[in-house]
C-alpha cells in the first residue's frame, strides 16, 4: 500500500528541471502517512514519477519504482496485486526476469506483453501510473470498484496526478478553488462523484479507467464493465449458493497473503462476519478481529462482534467511541479528509483504524457486499415505492404524509420516524433522484433554500444526476434494483463507502482489502436472478444461504444496522457550541455559498425537535472543517478547537 505522486510535460522531451526533486519529494511527503517506510523517485526526460511505501509484501525488496529489463517501461502502484504470484509464474515461462519478489513488479512485464489491456488479467485494488519511455505515453488506472483512489489535473502545461488532492496542492502552480458544480453534488450526495472532485481543476479518474496521456493529449477508457447478462441456465438456490461459497472463500483467501500482521474488521453483520469465518478457515494463525461499540445502545453492535469471535474462536479486540473521542476526533477530520465527505460512520471508521493498527498493518473488511448482494433498505424501498404510488394522491397527501410529519423525532439510529419521512419525501419522484435523495442531504427543493443567489446562477444550468443517467445507459441490468445496485458500486461504493475507508484508514497507515470486491465474486452475482439476492424484503438473500452453517443464525437473520453514530443527539449537547461556531451567520456571509437565515432555521428546528436534520447540519459541518483546512482562511473568523 503507498501512495503515488508524478506528473509528464505537454513536451515528452523536456528534461528534468532544476527544483523537480524537491518538488516531487514535497509531493510524496506530503502523503507520508500512506507509505511511512520508504520513497521512491525517478525523474526522467518528461516525466516524474514518486511514491511512498507502506511495505505489506517483499519487505526487503520491494520498493518502487519498478522497471521491465531494458527499462523502457517503469511504474509506480498503491495497492496490492492478488493474483501476482501466478502472473509472474506466467511471464517468467515466457522469459522475464524479476529483481524482486514484489506484486507491483509484474506490472511493466504484463504491458510488455498486452499493451494497453495489462489491467484486464489484474485481480486487485490499485492506482497504477506507468511510463513508456520509448512511446513517451503515460498511462494512469484506478482498479474495478475504485478501492484505490486517483487525482489529476493539467496546470502550466503539465499533467499531474496523485494519490490525493493535497498532495497536488503542494505544487507551487496549484492553488485550491472551490468548484460550485461539485458543491452541489456534494450536498445531493454527501461526495463528490468522479470525475468531479470539489477543486477547480483537479479530477478524479473513475473507478475501472484507465487515462492515457500522449502527445499533450488525455483521453479516458472504461476496461470494464460489470454486466448482468444472466445465464441461460437458471443454477438452483443450493447450486447458487454453493458457488458464491467458493468463490468467497477463494477471494479471501488470497487478501490473506501478507509478510505483515493481519486482522479483519468485525461489526457482527452478515458480511464482516462472511470474511471472518473464511479468513479462519485458510489462517495458519489464530485470527485476531476488531469492532467498535458505542455509549448510545441504538447504535451499539459490539455484542454481535463478540457473538461472531466467541463462535469462530478468534482473538478479538474492541475499542469503545464516547462523546468525548468524537469531538476530539472531529477536530482531526480536517487534518486527512482533503475532500468533503459527510458519511455519518466516517468517524468510527477512522477510530477503528487507528485502534486497529495497533495491532496490525493489514485488515480484511466487509465492504462492498450491500452493493453487490442488495443490502441496503433502500431496495426494498424500491418495491414500495411502486405501491405507495398506487395510493390516490388525496390520501397520500392529506392523510399519510400528515401522519407521518407529526410522528414523534427521535435521534434514534434509522428509527422509525426518521425512515417514514424520508420515504414519503422521495417516493413520488423518479427512480434516480428518489434513490439518491433517500442516501443524501440536501433535496433539490431544500438546495434552493441552501444556496445563495450566486451559488445557484453559477450553477443554473447543472443537471446534478446527469452523471447517474449516463451510467444507466450502458447499464445491461433490466430489473429496477439492479440498475440501482450498478448506479451505488459506481457512485455511493467508489465515492463514498471506499473513499471514506481508504482515507480513514490509510491516515494511520493501515492497508483495508474488501474480498466482495473480487471481479469473480461481483460478476458471479450479477448473473443471478434479481430475486436470488433480494427475495421479497429479504436482503442478501443468496449470501445468508451461502454461508448458512459457517455463522450463529441470530446473526444471519438480524436486519441490517449502518455503521453510524448519534449526531443527531450530539449536536444538540456536547458538539452543539461547535456546529454554532462552524455555522455562524458572521462565517456563512462571508463564504456566501449557504443562506445563513436557512441555516439557522435548521439548527433551531433540531435543537427544538422539531425535526431531524442531523444529515443536513453534519454534511455542512463536515464542509467547515474541510474548507478550515483546505481553502485560504485568512478571511474567516479564527475557530475554536473543542479538543
Amino acid at each position: 500500500m503507498c501512495g503515488i505522486a508524478g506528473w509528464a510535460n505537454l513536451d515528452p522531451d523536456t528534461p528534468p528541471m532544476f527544483g523537480d526533486e524537491v518538488i516531487l519529494n514535497s509531493m510524496c511527503e506530503r502523503m507520508w502517512h500512506r507509505g511511512p517506510d520508504s520513497e521512491g523517485l525517478w525523474l526522467g526526460t518528461g516525466v516524474a514519477l514518486g511514491m511512498r511505501r507502506l511495505a505489506i509484501i517483499d519487505l526487503e525488496t520491494g520498493e518502487q519504482p519498478v522497471w521491465n529489463e531494458d527499462k523502457s517501461v517503469v511504474a509506480v502502484m498503491n495497492g496490492e496485486i492478488y493474483n501476482f504470484q501466478e502472473l509472474r509464474k506466467g511471464l517468467e515461462e515466457r522469459g522475464h526476469k524479476f529483481v524482486s519478489k514484489s506484486d507491483t513488479e509484474v506490472i511493466p512485464h504484463l504491458y510488455d506483453e498486452l499493451g494497453e489491456a495489462f489491467l484486464d488479467v489484474l485481480n486487485g485494488m490499485f492506482s497504477i501510473a506507468l511510463w513508456d519511455t520509448k512511446l513517451k505515453k503515460l498511462i494512469l488506472a484506478r482498479d474495478r470498484f475504485g478501492e484505490k483512489p486517483l487525482y489529476y489535473g493539467i496546470f502550466d502545461d503539465k499533467l499531474f496526478f496523485a494519490s490525493e488532492p493535497k498532495a497536488l496542492l503542494t505544487h507551487p502552480k496549484i492553488s485550491p478553488k472551490i468548484n460550485l458544480e461539485a458543491l452541489q453534488h456534494y450536498l445531493s450526495y454527501d461526495y463528490v462523484p468522479a470525475p468531479l472532485s470539489i477543486y477547480e481543476g483537479i479530477y478524479k479518474l473513475p473507478a475501472a479507467h484507465r487515462l492515457v496521456w500522449e502527445n499533450g493529449k488525455v483521453k479516458t477508457i472504461r476496461y470494464w464493465r460489470l454486466s448482468f447478462n444472466k445465464s441461460q441456465r437458471r443454477p438452483s438456490v443450493n447450486e447458487a449458493s454453493n458457488n458464491l461459497r467458493e468463490l468467497l472463500s477463494e477471494s479471501v483467501k488470497s487478501r490473506l497473503i501478507s509478510d505483515v500482521p493481519l486482522g479483519v474488521l468485525l461489526s457482527g453483520g452478515i458480511d464482516s462476519s462472511s470474511i471472518a469465518a473464511f479468513a479462519v478457515k485458510h489462517s495458519k494463525e489464530k485470527v485476531k478481529t476488531f469492532s467498535i461499540g458505542f455509549e448510545e445502545d441504538s447504535f451499539d453492535e459490539s455484542k454481535y462482534a463478540r457473538e461472531v469471535a466467541r463462535h469462530l474462536g478468534t482473538e478479538h479486540f474492541e475499542d469503545r467511541l464516547s462523546v468525548d473521542s468524537a469531538r476530539k476526533l472531529i477536530s482531526e477530520i480536517g487534518q486527512w479528509l482533503d475532500e468533503p465527505l459527510s458519511d455519518g460512520s466516517l468517524l468510527p471508521t477512522f477510530l477503528l483504524s487507528r485502534f486497529v493498527r495497533q495491532h496490525v498493518t493489514v485488515a480484511l473488511g466487509g465492504d462492498g457486499g450491500d452493493e453487490i448482494f442488495a443490502g441496503y433498505p433502500m431496495y426494498y424501498g424500491h418495491k414500495m415505492a411502486r405501491v405507495y404510488d398506487t395510493i390516490p394522491k388525496f390520501v397520500r397527501s392529506g392523510v399519510i404524509k400528515p401522519i407521518v410529519n407529526n410522528l414523534a423525532v427521535s435521534t434514534d439510529n434509522l428509527s422509525f420516524d426518521y425512515k417514514a419521512r424520508r420515504f414519503i419525501s422521495s417516493a413520488e419522484y423518479d427512480r434516480i433522484e428518489r434513490h439518491h435523495s433517500w442516501f443524501g442531504s440536501f433535496s433539490s427543493e431544500e438546495k434552493e433554500e441552501l444556496l445563495t443567489d450566486n451559488v445557484q446562477f453559477a450553477t443554473k444550468n447543472l443537471d446534478i444526476y446527469e452523471l447517474a443517467k449516463d451510467l444507466l445507459v450502458n447499464c445491461n441490468a433490466e430489473d429496477e434494483i439492479e440498475q440501482m445496485q450498478y448506479l451505488d458500486m459506481n457512485l455511493y461504493l467508489a465515492e463514498d463507502i471506499l473513499t471514506k475507508v481508504d482515507r480513514a484508514s490509510m491516515a494511520v497507515s493501515l492497508e483495508v482489502r474488501a474480498p466482495f470486491l473480487d471481479h469473480n465474486v461481483a460478476e458471479y452475482a450479477a448473473s443471478l436472478p434479481s430475486e436470488y439476492k433480494l427475495k421479497g424484503s429479504v436482503s442478501k438473500y443468496i449470501l445468508k444461504k451461502a454461508v448458512n452453517g459457517l455463522l450463529p443464525k441470530s446473526i444471519t437473520k438480524r436486519p441490517k444496522k449502518g455503521f453510524g453514530i448519534p449526531i443527531g443527539k450530539w449536536l444538540k449537547g456536547t458538539l452543539n457550541p461547535l456546529m454554532h461556531d462552524l455555522l455562524s451567520p458572521d462565517r456563512l456571509i462571508i463564504q456566501d455559498f449557504f443562506d445563513y437565515e436557512y441555516v439557522q432555521k435548521l439548527m433551531r428546528e433540531h435543537e427544538q425537535g422539531v425535526a431531524n436534520h442531523y444529515k443536513q447540519l453534519w454534511t455542512l459541518l463536515v464542509f467547515q472543517l474541510w474548507y478550515d483546512k483546505f481553502i485560504d482562511v485568512r478571511q474567516i473568523p479564527k475557530i475554536k478547537r473543542y479538543t
